[in-house]
C-alpha cells in the first residue's frame, strides 16, 4: 500500500527485454534506500513494482507483459514518480493507494490558474463512475482531490509544491497518464451489488 505522496522523482535509465516482460533499471538517488529489502514494493508512476535488486542510487524491477499492457510511462529515459511502500507507523498524508492501475487517462487541459495549475483529465468510461467531486484519485502515483466531474472528464487544481516535486509539471494536453480510483468506491459498489442479489 502507498499514500500517493511522492518521495522523489527518479528516472528509468535502462530497459532490458525478458521475453514478453522487461526489467527496469531505475535511478533513485533522492530515495532513501536504507530500509529497503529485496522483494519490497516501490510505486513507479503509480505502478506497484517489486525491487529485485538495489543499491543506494538504483533499483531494478521486473515488469510483466500484463502490467505493460495496462499502464504507461515505463519506458527508458522517462522521469518517474517514486514512493516506497507505506509502513503502519507512517502518516497517511494522501489516501490509501494500492499501486494497481485501473486505467489510462488522457490530459485534456493543463493551464495556469492563479498560483496553481488546472488539470483536466478524460478517464476511461469504465472507471468514470468511481470518480466523485471532493474524492481522491491517484494520477501517475500522485494523490489528488477531484474538484469537478463532467461525464468522463474530471478536474483538479495542482499547487506549486506538487508541481515542483513530481513529474506532473511535464504534463500537456494529449499526455497519457496512469489512474487509480479510490478503493472505497469499489467496495461500496460491490456491497451494493451483493445486497441487491440477496
Amino acid at each position: 500500500m502507498f499514500t500517493g505522496i511522492i518521495q522523489t522523482v527518479g528516472q528509468i535509465e535502462h530497459v532490458s527485454a525478458l521475453g514478453d516482460d522487461v526489467k527496469l533499471n531505475i535511478g533513485c538517488a533522492g530515495l532513501d534506500m536504507q530500509d529497503v529489502n529485496i522483494g519490497d514494493s516501490i510505486a513507479v508512476n503509480g505502478v506497484c513494482l517489486t525491487a529485485v535488486s538495489f543499491s543506494e542510487s538504483h533499483f531494478e524491477a521486473h515488469v510483466s507483459k500484463e502490467t505493460l499492457s495496462v499502464t504507461v510511462g515505463l519506458a527508458a529515459e522517462n522521469a518517474v514518480n517514486l514512493e516506497k511502500a507505506l509502513r503502519l507507523s507512517d502518516r497517511l498524508g494522501g489516501h490509501l493507494v494500492s499501486g494497481h492501475v485501473d486505467g489510462v487517462g488522457e490530459v485534456v487541459l493543463f493551464e495556469p490558474l492563479g498560483d496553481c495549475w488546472k488539470l483536466d483529465i478524460r478517464a476511461p468510461h469504465a472507471i468514470s463512475k468511481y470518480i466523485a467531486v471532493k474524492g481522491s484519485i491517484c494520477v501517475n502515483g500522485v494523490s489528488l482531490t477531484v474538484n469537478t466531474v463532467a461525464g468522463d472528464v474530471f478536474s483538479m487544481n495542482l499547487i506549486p509544491h506538487t508541481l515542483e516535486n513530481t513529474t506532473l509539471q511535464f504534463l500537456k494536453a494529449g499526455c497519457k497518464i496512469n489512474l487509480e480510483v479510490d478503493q472505497i468506491a469499489r467496495y461500496v459498489e460491490r456491497m451494493a451489488e451483493w445486497a441487491s442479489n440477496k
